[in-house]
């Protein structure tokens, strides 16, 4: 699986332009990902120096990305050809702007490697009754 990552608020605490503070457990499932063979891709808005740091953070904590912010190592382009996109082909983002927030990296890691939806593991979490009841509502019920 293909899996794009953003860095500010996903990885690290959101601190942009400095880095923040690991997110817990946030490197370890990245290298645990990467050992499952995912391609791992680093997905941010950071650029030139920037990333270079951002890249340079996560490479001395033994995460080696299989590209960053393209889709393959070898992906040529730049922003100044008017066809080139930094718009990432992925199975999976994860992204602290996510409809709902950043679930925790243990959760992250059973959603992927139990191929899993976050729905599911909710209903193991509170039960099946609780998340049973809430789905005979439709949508457009409040």
């Amino acid at each position: 699986m293909t899996i794009a990552l953003d860095f500010d608020g996903t990885i690290v605490e959101h601190k942009y332009p400095e880095i923040g503070e690991e997110i817990p457990f946030a490197t370890e499932t990245i290298k645990k990902l990467i050992a499952d063979h995912h391609k791992v891709i680093l997905w941010t808005v950071r650029e030139g120096k920037l990333l270079d740091e951002a890249v340079e953070w996560c490479r001395q904590r033994g995460i080696e990305f299989y590209a960053v912010n393209k889709d393959y190592p070898e992906e040529n382009g730049s922003a100044s050809n008017k066809y080139f996109s930094r718009k990432i082909k992925a199975d999976m983002f994860i992204d602290d702007c996510n409809v709902g927030g950043l679930p925790d990296w243990g959760t992250i890691y059973r959603i992927i490697s139990e191929h899993k939806t976050y729905y599911d593991i909710l209903r193991e979490r509170r039960g099946d009754s609780y998340l049973t009841e809430q789905k005979k509502k439709h949508w457009w019920q409040f």
